[in-house]
């Protein structure tokens, strides 16, 4: 399909009923430059960074099969292993 999405429809119809217009909303809002989005919207505070990591095709295969927010699931994962565990017991 390549026709242009419409614009979600509006959740009110008075402009006095808008939602007030916060530091914290702008900061978790998309930035936009047209129809493409230059940065989505973190939660403030947020403690985690992007990075790259290589994993097994059976590791990744398995959390993707849980659905969306695998890769939250995959911190959650490794965060409880590491209550109990250090990273030098690890052969590789």
């Amino acid at each position: 399909m390549t026709a242009k999405l419409k614009d979600s429809p509006r959740t009110w119809v008075d402009p006095d009923d808008a939602p007030e217009i916060t530091n914290e909303w702008i900061a978790g809002a998309e930035l936009r430059d047209g129809g493409k989005v230059v940065r989505r919207g973190r939660p403030l505070g947020s403690t985690k960074t992007p990075t790259t990591v290589r994993l097994d095709n059976e590791v990744l295969e398995a959390f993707r099969a849980t659905g969306p927010r695998w890769q939250s699931r995959l911190n959650a994962a490794l965060a409880d292993w590491l209550k109990t565990h250090s990273p030098d017991e690890l052969a590789v």
